[in-house]
């Protein structure tokens, strides 16, 4: 339940703090002295929509903060996600204290907070549908909905519909996955069979000349060599001359002459061999010349191979052309380089054969289209068997409630009605709910969103909400103008049904009927002070004859009627007698 609520700066309440306890709390007060808001600061502590018109004139922010007190061994799932979400929560002899808070900056921003972390939004709207269901004139005209309807009735029928909504959404997303698949590979298989043609042609293109990778690159500098081979020829034997000597070119050998490198260097390091012998401290530099005529060899011998290597053969360097020109075709039609070009050669290929594989992956999604709509269809069915059995319950629950609650003759109908083609299914089934009201003997059912008025719509949606409350129970009901439109001895229903409701759950209501008040076990009230601001001394816990000068002021406005204190006076037995019949 919750323990109590303080409200700052929101709407006509400066800061105020309302304590809660068990059972039924009335809460009232003259037109405008700040009732709703606190309906409005449990709709932003239940995840409601923030804005900055709430705010209060003069202030920069509005802030919202809810105790709540759980039992712990029934708020399992509730105490899971605040430890998800990271908050503190003090559990004493069973009982969790929660602290939920909301506040609302001037330009409409918001924060949450549970156990002191800040936490999304979404987090405080999954926890109301745990702690609390908060009702307003704004859900009576839901209620007038058929989704809203669908939402009631699935939420009495429990698990048998839980667990056959979910089963069915899976069947029917992945069936209209699949369908969306098959529609998109159609459309597109016309296009797709012609881009496959077309790279046909380029794969046969390509493998025709069978570029090796990095090719070009090679044939670049064969062109390259192949172009100047003949000075290139010179270059090499005149280097190779000063090493080793002139060539013998008749027989095509290179040869020694007397003024070459390795001559000199050869006599050079004998002498130095010489001179070592005399003096050893020449040994370093005799090393150094045995090092460069071992160089000088090597270059040599690098020169005379590379000279045998230089190929100046015409029809090699026609070829040579031939195939730089096909390569550069392919480069200029599939990449800029042979590597790129391989490239899409092998994405081409992968697409060819996507292409000629979707028949058989038409087929593949054809055989799941089939299996997938077979599942949601049975499930839609079972779905739909489910709620019409529920509802029938359902309407007979709730019938029982209206008639408790001074409609003697309404009955509550509801009809689920069933499309049979997949193609108008939706993602909660096949069905259409409505709730019908029929308001009194004799006259048609009618849709609750057409025939019934502000009183009796805000009676069927207590009824709704009590039936609701023996399958699926809130700790907290929170109720505002649930008596908009009714009085006299309908009036006294509801406070009646709202006392009983209040036997299992913590029950407030924001009200403006006496007789609703006289059964509250706390009753509240909040008036504005002289400067139009509420603020805590503002709220007050009204017992004895102070309830009753509140009572009479409900009643007929003058706080100081006698005959209204004796009717507040029957008000008040009627309402203990109940209490002690009960």
């Amino acid at each position: 339940m919750i323990e109590s609520l303080r409200i700052r700066g929101l709407g006509v309440i400066d800061d105020a703090v309302i304590k809660f306890s068990p059972g039924l709390t009335a809460i009232t007060g003259e037109t405008g002295a700040g009732k709703t808001m606190v309906l409005t600061g449990l709709s932003l502590l239940a995840g409601g929509k923030a804005d900055a018109q709430m705010v209060r004139h003069g202030s920069d922010r509005a802030e919202v903060d809810g105790e709540w007190s759980l039992a712990e061994a029934n708020s399992a799932r509730v105490l899971a996600r605040l430890g998800d979400a990271g908050a503190e929560i003090d559990i004493e002899q069973g009982a969790a204290q929660v602290l939920l808070a909301r506040a609302v900056a001037g330009e409409g921003r918001s924060r949450a907070f549970a156990g002191g972390r800040t936490v999304p939004v979404a987090v405080l709207q999954e926890l109301a549908g745990e702690l609390v269901a908060v009702h307003g004139q704004a859900e009576q005209m839901r209620l007038r909905q058929s989704g809203k309807q669908r939402e009631l009735l699935d939420r009495y029928a429990g698990s048998a519909v839980t667990k056959l909504l979910g089963e069915y959404q899976s069947a029917y997303s992945a069936w209209r996955q699949v369908r969306a698949d098959v529609h998109e590979l159609t459309e597109q298989r016309a296009a797709r069979v012609q881009q496959g043609d077309t790279l046909a042609i380029g794969i046969a293109e390509i493998e025709a000349v069978a570029p090796l990778p990095g090719e070009d690159v090679d044939l670049d500098r064969q062109a390259e060599l192949l172009a100047h081979s003949g000075t290139l020829l010179v270059d090499v034997a005149t280097a190779h001359c000063a090493l080793v000597g002139a060539d013998d070119t008749e027989s095509g050998n290179f040869g020694n002459s007397d003024a070459n490198v390795l001559s000199v260097l050869a006599a050079a390091t004998k002498a130095l061999d010489r001179a070592v012998e005399v003096d050893p401290h020449l040994s370093p530099v005799r090393d150094r010349f045995h090092e460069i005529s071992s160089i000088a060899a090597d270059a040599a011998v690098t020169l005379s191979s590379y000279a045998t290597q230089i190929d100046a053969d015409p029809a090699r360097q026609a070829w040579v052309e031939e195939r730089r020109s096909a390569l550069g075709a392919l480069r200029r039609r599939y990449g800029s380089s042979v590597d790129e070009v391989l490239a899409w050669l092998a994405w081409a290929k992968e697409t060819v054969a996507e292409v000629f594989g979707d028949e058989d992956r038409l087929a593949l999604l054809g055989e799941q289209e089939v299996a997938h709509r077979s599942a949601a269809i049975g499930l839609a069915q079972s779905l739909t068997a489910a709620r019409s059995k529920a509802g029938k319950r359902f309407a007979a629950a709730v019938t029982g409630e209206l008639q408790a609650l001074a409609m003697l003759d309404s009955v509550l109908a509801v009809t689920v009605d069933t499309t049979e083609d997949i193609a108008d299914y939706g993602p909660w089934g096949a069905d259409e709910i409505e709730f019908l009201l029929q308001p009194h003997a004799g006259t048609s059912p009618l849709p609750i969103g057409k025939g019934a008025s502000g009183g009796e719509l805000s009676r069927v949606m207590l009824a709704i909400e009590v039936v609701l409350a023996g399958v699926d129970p809130v700790p907290t009901f929170v109720f505002d103008e649930v008596d908009a439109g009714i009085g006299g001895r309908a009036a006294v229903e509801v406070g009646r049904r709202l006392a009983r409701l209040a036997r299992t759950a913590q029950v407030i209501v924001v009200t403006h009927l006496p007789q609703v008040a006289a059964f509250a076990d706390q009753h509240v009230v909040i008036a504005k002070s002289a400067d139009g601001q509420v603020t805590s001394s503002s709220v007050t816990p009204v017992t004895g004859g102070d309830r009753v000068t509140e009572l009479v002021r409900m009643l007929s406005g003058l706080t100081k009627s006698q005959a209204g204190a004796a009717h507040a006076e029957e008000l008040l037995d009627l309402a203990a007698k109940e209490r002690a019949a009960n």
